[in-house]
C-alpha cells in the first residue's frame, strides 16, 4: 500500500511553479547560524577543516551533519523553496528522513515563532526542491530554517519571488552562543523534525544562537575534542551533556574537561548535565544504580569546584528532565522522541536563565528580546 494514493497530504511536496529568484543561504542579509567555523573554512561543517588525523575518526565525520544550523531572515516573499543537495541518502531504522534529512521552517519574530512546514522529498534522492511556504497575502514576516539533524548538506539555496524585499532577522537576545556538547541526544536523535531537537528548541525558547556539538556515539569527552569545543568563538555558556557515551570513563574525563574549557575560557559559564533515564532502568536496577552513582560522581565534581572557587559552574540531574514517564519520551528506550526533547529543553531553559541573569556583564535580559 502506498498511502499517497490516498492522501495527498501524504506525497511529497513539489518546487513552485512560478520563476524564483535563488540564493545561497550563507549571502547577506540571510543569517547562518550554527557553524561557527563557517566564515573561514565556507562549509556548512561544526567543527574545522583540516582536523583529521588529530580527533576521532567518528567524531570528524560527524561534524558534517549540521545539527544545530539555521537560517533566518525576513521577506515579503509570499512564496519560499528550497533547493538542497545532501551528501548521502536517508537510511535511518528509527529515526524520520525529515529529522534526518529534513528542513523545517518556523513563522514569526523572536519568542514567537511557530512551526510551519516540514521538506517532505523523496528519499531516494540525495537532491531536492520543496516550495515550503506559500501564501495569498503579501507582508513582511520572519522566516527561520533549521538544518537536517543526522546528514550533511552540499548546498542549500533559497528562492524567493523576484521582487521580494529580504532584510536580516531581528537580533539574537546575546552577541555570544551556547555550546552544546554531547552525544547523539544532544545531536537530536531521534527528533521527528529539526526543529525538536532540544538545543534548536532552546535557541527558540531564548532567542540565542546554540552551537550543537553533539557526536552520536562518539561524545566521550577526548581532551584533543574538547580543546575544540573550548575553542568556540564567543561561548556564553557551556553545557557538558555527555554521559551517556562516556560510561566508566566519565570519572577521569569530566574533570579534565573541565579543566581544557577553563585553562581556555575562565569565566565562562559551565553546565553539567547528567544523563536522561532509560527505559532499561525501570527493569534493569542495576542500570538505575550506575546512573544514579554516575549522577552523585557529577554532582560531588561541581560542588566540590564551587567550593575551591569557580562559581561558574552548574549541575543538573539528567534524571528529572522527563518527567516520571520518561520511557514514554523515547523513541526506542534511549533516544528521546519529542515530546522528550521538549520536556529536556524547557526544563533546561529554566537552569540557564538562572545561570545568565547572574553573569556580571548582563548580556541576558529577561524577556529574551535583542537589542534591535
Amino acid at each position: 500500500m502506498n498511502a499517497d494514493d490516498f492522501d495527498r497530504r501524504m506525497a511529497p511536496l513539489a518546487g513552485s511553479a512560478a520563476p524564483l529568484l535563488w540564493r545561497e543561504a550563507f549571502e547577506y542579509p540571510f543569517r547562518l547560524s550554527g557553524f561557527p567555523w563557517f566564515g573561514k573554512d565556507r562549509v556548512y561543517r561544526r567543527l574545522p577543516v583540516g582536523v583529521s588525523g588529530k580527533i576521532p575518526r567518528a567524531v570528524d565525520e560527524l561534524a558534517n551533519c549540521t545539527a544545530g544550523g539555521q537560517v533566518a531572515f525576513r521577506s515579503d516573499s509570499d512564496q519560499l523553496a528550497i533547493r538542497v543537495e545532501l551528501a548521502g541518502l536517508a537510511n535511518m531504522n528509527h529515526m524520520p528522513a525529515t529529522g534526518q534529512c529534513g528542513f523545517d521552517l518556523y513563522l514569526g519574530p523572536p519568542l514567537k515563532q511557530r512551526f510551519h512546514s516540514v521538506t517532505k522529498y523523496d528519499h531516494t534522492q540525495t537532491r531536492y526542491e520543496v516550495l515550503i511556504f506559500d501564501h495569498p497575502l503579501r507582508r513582511m514576516r520572519h522566516f527561520m530554517l533549521n538544518f537536517p539533524l543526522y546528514q550533511g548538506v552540499k548546498r542549500v539555496q533559497i528562492g524567493l519571488v523576484p521582487d521580494a524585499r529580504v532584510e536580516p532577522p531581528s537580533a539574537w537576545a546575546a552577541a555570544d552562543k551556547i555550546v552544546a556538547y554531547g552525544t547523539s541526544i544532544t545531536q537530536g536523535g531521534c527528533a521527528s523534525r529539526p526543529g525538536l531537537a532540544y538545543t534548536n528548541i532552546l535557541s527558540r525558547l531564548l532567542n540565542i544562537e546554540v552551537i550543537n556539538l553533539g557526536f552520536s556515539g562518539s561524545g566521550k569527552g577526548e581532551p584533543e575534542v574538547v580543546a575544540l569545543v573550548a575553542e568556540v568563538p564567543d561561548p556564553l555558556l557551556f553545557v557538558l551533556d555527555y554521559e551517556a557515551n562516556a560510561g566508566e570513563t566519565l570519572a577521569k574525563t569530566l574533570p579534565d574537561a573541565i579543566r581544557i574549557i577553563r585553562k581556555r575560557r575562565v569565566d565562562v559559564p559551565i553546565l553539567v548535565v547528567s544523563r536522561i533515564p532509560f527505559s532499561t532502568d525501570i527493569t534493569h536496577p542495576a542500570v538505575r544504580r550506575s546512573r544514579q552513582t554516575s549522577r552523585d560522581m557529577q554532582s560531588e565534581l561541581v560542588r566540590k569546584l564551587r567550593k575551591a572557587g569557580d562559581k561558574q559552574i552548574r549541575f543538573v540531574d539528567g534524571g528529572r528532565l522527563l518527567g516520571d514517564d520518561f520511557d514514554e519520551c523515547t523513541v526506542d528506550g534511549v533516544h528521546p522522541n519529542d515530546l522528550g526533547f521538549m520536556r529536556m529543553a524547557w526544563r533546561l531553559k529554566i537552569e540557564i536563565q538562572r545561570i545568565l541573569r547572574r553573569k556580571p556583564n548582563k548580556v541576558f535580559n529577561r524577556t529574551g528580546k535583542g537589542n534591535s
